[in-house]
């Protein structure tokens, strides 16, 4: 051997490699080529086929490898729990006295200490019915709190005789048991006393029970806080059996309808002796109870003439509930108010109101008990009303059977129809050609309060093209006689209807146009009056064209007044020299493009949808508009939605304007055409 044999070495014959792993050998090998390769230069005798030699500590080290140890099991993460405490206590004079069952599952071998609740006075403790010691506690739990120790593990029962003192404050007394960290903890108290309130914290009160010698209860605590019991001898109540004495106030409102007077009485009931189990209200002849609504109220009957208001619980101090009714009164005239009247108090107040619902007011009235007063003077059921003609009157103090009454004389007029809606501005661009092909595009201002639809009749042989509501495209409806019906928005009650744009488009065809001759331009008609209507008429390029006087008359172009159809205003570019063409427009370009201005007046109204085509054909730009477009309208309509076709507003124009056009009128004008002589013609 070299001088590696100087350390303790192991012999491993090739006959026992068996009884190693195939692990250990691995190792042993890849060890030893490591070694070898470090003192190859040392080494000079050679060894016998079959033969290793490592160190004691390397070996040891790779059979800690090959069989690592078992891991030990964690121990568990508390060493006891409290599971269940009982307590069955007795109160005599200043002390409760009793036991505590104390129900401990022990989870860690050896020696545990289980802590007692603390605030007990303990006298003896027994566990499965021997005695046993109780220490203080340790680890920073205090010295003052008592811990029992208990040797084996699983569930033990500990008895504890204990006491408690009795607390007395202001005519009752309590006890309070510790809270504890229990799953269930049940509380029995025994009182040798009859006629006790008890009131609970830190629990529920499961039982209470009397017996001719004691009181017992039975409560079970939160276990998280304590668990106090306060009682007090109870008080005998003589309310209940002393004479009922009532005061009360009733105010009424009465609204005098065409067909039908509705009664709202708001009644207050004061009791001022005894305990009020229900009240009775008088009703006149033919008065009819609807319904009685209150915190309070659990029943009513009507009977005899009489109203009876049922309470849930009598009714000591006061109580508040609505009265609804109904009765049939003359139309007009002279008309008696039926008047409610709380019965069998000492003293009442309140009040009337009438109003009158429709058209009419209260000319006259006749009154006895009552005397005149402001609606605000009457409480919130009167005051909140916003009627034209109501009148209010105040109880007349004194004797609760002073007699009453009221009399009013009512005027009924004749309703007026007046207007529910209005077409506060027409606007029309018309798109004359040669052929006479008219396309029209009508826009009109609206305000709405009741209409659900607008009525649109085309002129003869017209055909509609699209058709939005708001800027929104909708599917018109067709009625009988052909005409097309528009849903119209609504405005919300009491509130100023706003206007809001209705837009068609229709294609109409007509006389073509030769070298002179005249032209008759039919709109469409509506069923609502139009306050003003601007009609913008494109022609050919080649003809020269004026109005007769008429409905429409030529003025300078203007923008329109309403903000329903008046465009976001653009500054306009200089203007460019005059250079007739013709160019294909897209509809892209032609919806981008700015409202018509007047002819002569800026930017040509071709040059501008050149201009707009240019940009709209840019696929970056044209990419954006799309993509803003889906983003508007994706997901915020329903179905298969119309395309909203734009106008094309090419050529020279003409502005032709007229006021107050009535309904069911189709306005027309008559064109008067001519060939320009510097364009060819004769």
């Amino acid at each position: 051997m070299t001088s590696s044999s100087s350390s303790a070495s192991l012999l491993f014959q090739q006959e026992n490699s068996k009884f190693l792993s195939f692990s250990t050998v691995a190792l042993v090998a890849l060890l030893l080529c490591v070694l070898c390769a470090g003192t190859a230069s040392a080494q000079t005798a050679t060894h016998a086929p079959g033969w290793v030699v490592i160190t004691i500590g390397d070996y040891r080290s790779l059979h800690a490898k090959a069989y690592p140890p078992d891991r030990e099991p964690e121990g568990p993460p508390v060493d006891a729990t409290l599971t269940r405490v009982d307590y069955d206590l007795r109160i005599d004079g200043d002390l409760a006295s009793g036991r505590a069952t104390l129900t401990v599952d022990v989870l860690k071998d050896g020696w545990v200490r289980v802590p007692i609740p603390a605030g007990l006075l303990v006298r003896e403790a027994k566990l499965d019915g021997k005695l046993v010691s109780l220490v203080p506690g340790v680890n920073g739990k205090g010295l003052n709190q008592l811990c029992a120790l208990l040797s084996r593990p699983g569930r033990s029962v500990l008895q504890l005789d204990i006491a408690l003192p009795v607390s007395s404050t202001a005519g009752e007394e309590s006890i309070s048991l510790p809270s504890t960290f229990s799953g269930v903890t049940r509380a029995t108290v025994r009182l040798p006393k009859q006629g006790v309130d008890v009131r609970l914290n830190g629990g529920l009160l499961a039982d209470n029970s009397e017996s001719a010698a004691e009181s017992k209860w039975l409560a079970y605590a939160r276990g998280n806080e304590p668990l106090t019991f306060t009682w007090k001898r109870k008080t005998e109540d003589h309310r209940s059996t002393q004479a009922l004495r009532l005061r009360g106030s009733l105010t009424e409102l009465t609204g005098l309808g065409e067909d039908t007077t509705t009664i709202v009485a708001e009644v207050n009931v004061e009791v001022t002796q005894g305990a009020a189990k229900e009240v009775h209200i008088a009703l006149p002849d033919k008065v009819t109870v609807n319904q009685v609504s209150g915190a309070t109220v659990a029943d009513w009957e009507m009977k005899n003439g009489q109203l009876a208001v049922t309470f849930l619980e009598p009714v000591e101090q006061n109580a508040k509930f609505i009265v609804s009714g109904e009765t049939r009164s003359p139309r007009d005239g002279q008309i008696e108010i039926p008047l409610l009247r709380l019965l069998n108090t000492e003293r009442d107040t309140g009040g009337v109101a009438v109003e009158v619902l429709g058209a009419g007011e209260i000319n006259k009235f006749k009154t006895e008990g009552l005397e005149n007063a402001d609606a605000t003077d009457l409480g919130a059921i009167v005051s909140s009303r916003q009627s034209t003609s109501l009148s209010a009157f105040r109880f007349r103090s004194g004797d609760a059977k002073t007699t009453r009454s009221l009399t009013v004389n009512v005027a009924r007029y004749t309703p007026q129809a007046v207007l529910m809606a209005n077409v506060a501005e027409a606007r029309y661009n018309v798109l004359i050609t040669n052929e006479g092909k008219q396309l029209v595009q009508a826009r009109y201002a609206v305000r709405n309060n009741q209409r659900n639809f607008l009525k649109i009749t085309l002129p003869t042989g017209a055909t509609l093209w699209s058709a939005s509501l708001a800027g929104k495209p909708v599917r018109p409806g067709q009625s009988p006689d052909g005409s097309v019906l528009l849903p119209l928005e609504k405005a919300h009650a009491g509130e100023d209807s706003p206007e809001f744009a209705v837009e068609i488009v229709y294609i109409n065809r007509g006389t073509a146009w030769n070298d002179k001759g005249q032209f008759k331009l039919g709109l469409p008609a509506l069923d609502l009056p139009v306050s003003r209507t601007g009609l913008l008429v494109f022609h050919p390029p080649l003809f020269k064209v004026t109005t007769d006087a008429g409905a429409f008359r030529a003025e300078t172009y203007e923008d329109p007044l309403s903000a329903a159809l008046n465009p976001p205003a653009t500054p306009a570019p200089p203007p460019p020299p005059p250079a007739p063409m013709s160019v294909a427009v897209t509809d892209a370009a032609i919806a981008a493009s700015p409202a018509p201005h007047a002819p002569g007046a800026g930017l040509s109204v071709l040059e501008e949808a050149i201009t707009t085509n240019r940009l709209a054909n840019q696929p970056a730009t044209q990419t954006a508009v799309d993509n803003f477009r889906l983003a508007l309208q994706g997901g915020k309509a329903s179905g298969i939605l119309p395309i909203k076709v734009s106008f094309a507003a090419l050529g020279p124009s003409l502005y032709l304007v007229s006021e107050l056009t009535g309904e069911n009128q189709a306005p027309s004008t008559d064109l008067n055409y001519q060939r320009e002589k510097k364009a060819g013609g004769r």
